[in-house]
């Protein structure tokens, strides 16, 4: 807490004179940040010393935390006692081997498509999709919540024509396509393609794709088929479908989406990324993504790190850990729905989570939970939480829209109800607090977490 408070000092008024106007120029802009206390410092999260309990690091299940990884990884390598640090090159040049082409296959088969193209990292494999498969005079159909390698690979597409939807609004999808068709004759008269851009899972919001649903709209509003799915399963790798195999292995439609993306460092406690696809889509990329064209392929170790997670999942290994994540996210939206300060908080709009709404009719819950709250707030309960041992942090613009701002709770695959049950006392302690000074029962402005940072702030202000 200390260490993020001293980095939203204000060090542009403090420069040197003989400093360069090109230092000074820097400064001024990172002090806008600082200014609203949205300077990103890189600070080492309290969950790792063991002071915290651990609600928001994306070892989801707690593959890394458990050594289970680390033990089949070492075990993959001790296999392969002759392998190479380096890769030599990009997969075009000096950079393919066979064992990344091995595993490469093995994921394909895993996955249920033709082909696997293993790239670095996740907002990689986004710019690569985007930047080579939607070609001129298509369009790009996308969620609004979308991730931001998403926006970027868009940025670099030859599709001109980019129109967001309503999130996981089906009405809003259809329309927008509607206003495509319209206005694109090409599209119209089946001679280019709509690219459809969704996710699985929506990391800040925590709710699934409705993605059925829209393969039949966009079945309904173009009788050409001109049109074609991007998922991205980042957040659904590990955790959706049998063996964690993601969201469009648990419904059964993998061959009606043109590309998949899933993720590594996530719930598989690894590094990189898989794009997914037949033997066309491969091939676009290799040879028109500029950021895998001009990038050395992966190394060994980061493969035998990937094929060592998908070993894990093969053999059910992470089946306990999902099973726990499903309990405690049903036991935290019970516990907290019943103490008696949780629905005046909701009325009042001191806080909510709009996913412990009719949790009890649900079958299935992600690993994901954002607390709202009024935008003043957020931060407040991110104190209140930290200093109360959990680390969970607030997600604040550019990451979500402007006024959206939320905590994100990540709940892991070796959590305990002992836990859980504390999360809910500091949530509703935080809740209960803020009622009475919304309702003026106290003559605090701000609550006790708040008034303990603001005076750290103010001490390294001095």
């Amino acid at each position: 807490m200390q260490s993020f408070m001293k980095a939203q000092k204000l060090k542009a008024p403090r420069m040197k004179s003989t400093e360069s106007t090109f230092h000074k120029n820097l400064e001024e802009a990172l002090d806008v940040r600082r200014a609203d206390h949205g300077f990103y410092a890189q600070i080492m999260p309290p969950w790792r010393s063991g002071t915290c309990a651990d609600f928001s690091s994306n070892d989801l299940l707690s593959l890394g935390a458990t050594g289970l990884m680390r033990k089949a990884f070492l075990d993959e390598l001790a296999r392969h006692p002759d392998f190479n640090l380096y890769a030599g090159g990009s997969r075009l040049t000096g950079g393919n081997y066979p064992y990344i082409e091995m595993v490469e296959k093995e994921i394909a088969e895993f996955h249920g498509v033709e082909e696997a193209l293993v790239v670095a990292s996740g907002f990689e494999a986004n710019i690569a999709i985007f930047s080579s498969i939607p070609r001129p005079g298509d369009a790009i159909v996308y969620d609004e919540l979308v991730h931001a390698s998403t926006h970027d690979g868009m940025s670099q597409s030859h599709a001109l024509c980019r129109k967001p939807f309503r999130h996981n609004d089906v009405d809003s999808f259809r329309d927008t396509i509607a206003d495509i068709m319209g206005s694109q004759p090409m599209i119209a008269n089946g001679s280019r393609s709509i690219i459809f851009a969704v996710e699985a899972v929506y990391s800040m919001d925590g709710d699934v794709c409705p993605i059925e649903e829209m393969i039949e709209i966009a079945r309904e509003e173009m009788p050409e088929s001109n049109f074609a799915f991007i998922l991205d399963e980042a957040h659904a790798t590990g955790i959706i479908g049998p063996k964690g195999g993601g969201l469009a292995q648990s419904l059964g439609i993998e061959k009606d989406i043109a590309v998949r993306l899933h993720t590594y460092g996530k719930a598989m406690a690894s590094t990189g990324a898989v794009i997914l696809g037949n033997s066309r889509v491969r091939a676009m990329v290799q040879n028109f993504a500029r950021s895998l064209i001009f990038t050395t392929a992966p190394s060994f170790p980061a493969i035998a790190s990937v094929r060592a997670a998908y070993n894990l999942m093969k053999d059910g290994t992470q089946q306990k850990m999902l099973d726990n994540i499903q309990e405690n996210v049903k036991y935290f939206f019970k516990q907290l729905t019943l103490d008696p300060v949780w629905p005046e908080a909701v009325e009042m709009g001191t806080l909510s989570i709009p996913l412990a709404e009719g949790w009890e009719q649900r079958e299935h819950f992600v690993h994901m939970v954002p607390v709202w709250s009024r935008q003043r707030y957020t931060y407040w309960l991110s104190f209140h939480l930290n200093l109360s041992g959990i680390s969970a942090y607030p997600i604040d613009y550019p990451t979500v829209p402007k006024g959206q701002s939320r905590v994100r709770l990540v709940f892991h695959g070796t959590k305990t109800k002992a836990e859980v049950d504390r999360l809910v006392r500091s949530i509703c302690a935080f809740a209960s607090e803020m009622i009475e000074i919304e309702k003026g029962q106290t003559a605090e402005k701000a609550p006790k977490a708040a008034q303990y940072v603001y005076s750290l702030l103010a001490a390294n202000a001095s």
